[in-house]
């Protein structure tokens, strides 16, 4: 019986630990999720002329009174101005001299660019969350209108996180078309695929809810993602494709994992280019109509 006994005890006592080490372990995912989430490079990048020809340094003014800066690039003087804008909505790493490139190829082929920056990102003040990132797009958006392109002469890019970004701008704002890079569906739906040990949905703060947005736009979607993502599930992306009541194409690189040359190079530009030419013949279109 005394054995039974101690036993017993043993067993409830594996078990306080065990439930204790679980509730440091959520206790803990809940303090650091930002840190998960978040990976800005805080550094400025400088101006944006000593990047990129052309490159014009853009104070954006959010409405919690933030002054961020951007960076903005006209078309290139060689190539047909498309009277377009492109509104990049980076991933959640770096800083805005890590889209430089894709700035220059987007500009090569005619569109002019704003390369945001969050806040928190690039010498930014504030701290990144869902609700300051949508505030600092809504701003971008602001700042492309004032410069002659308004929400239908600008095509979004989100990349990544980025996607989640631009899905919830598109749902105030309507733009031309919008083009994701690497969608997931949810980030609660991410997290549960990277820590399912974890109650990741009552966790979590920020959520990006990516598909329930593009299910719902009318508004013309590119979805491009590697088959090898290692970051974002690429059924997530194809999930994401598949409920875009208008999609123009869905574009799978093989091969390409989330962060490799290829998802910020050429291919991804001219993605961009058959987007806005399916946009703005869906307009003429619509006029003439």
């Amino acid at each position: 019986m005394a054995a039974m006994r101690h036993a017993m005890r043993t067993a409830a006592l594996t078990a306080g630990v065990v439930a204790g080490l679980a509730g440091l372990a959520v206790g803990g995912a809940w303090l650091g999720q930002d840190s998960l989430v978040y990976h800005p490079d805080p550094s400025s990048p400088g101006p944006a002329a000593s990047v990129l020809d052309g490159g014009v340094d853009v104070t954006l003014a959010t409405t919690d009174r933030l002054k961020l800066t951007a960076w903005f690039v006209p078309p290139a003087r060689e190539t047909r101005d498309r009277e377009t804008a492109v509104l990049v909505a980076p991933g959640n790493a770096g800083n805005r001299l890590g889209r430089a490139g894709l700035a220059e190829l987007l500009a090569e082929r005619g569109f002019a660019v704003l390369l945001l920056e969050y806040r928190g990102y690039g010498g930014n003040p504030g701290r990144p969350t869902e609700a300051g990132l949508a505030l600092d797009a809504q701003a971008a958006q602001r700042a492309l209108a004032e410069r002659g392109f308004p929400s239908e002469r600008t095509i979004y890019f989100g990349e990544s996180l980025g996607t989640g970004v631009v899905a919830a701008l598109q749902a105030k704002v309507r733009p031309a078309g919008i083009l994701l890079r690497s969608p997931f569906t949810s980030f609660a739906d991410m997290g549960a695929h990277h820590y399912p040990f974890l109650p990741v949905k009552v966790l979590l703060r920020d959520d990006y809810p990516v598909l329930g947005h593009v299910a719902e736009t009318p508004v013309p979607v590119t979805v491009v993602h590697g088959d090898r993502d290692d970051v974002v599930p690429p059924a997530q992306s194809e999930a994401v494709a598949r409920a875009a009541p208008r999609l123009v194409e869905h574009v799978v690189l093989p091969g390409a994992g989330h962060n490799d040359a290829v998802m910020f190079g050429p291919r991804i530009a001219d993605a961009v280019v058959r987007l806005a030419d399916h946009a703005v013949s869906d307009a003429d279109h619509t006029v003439s109509d």
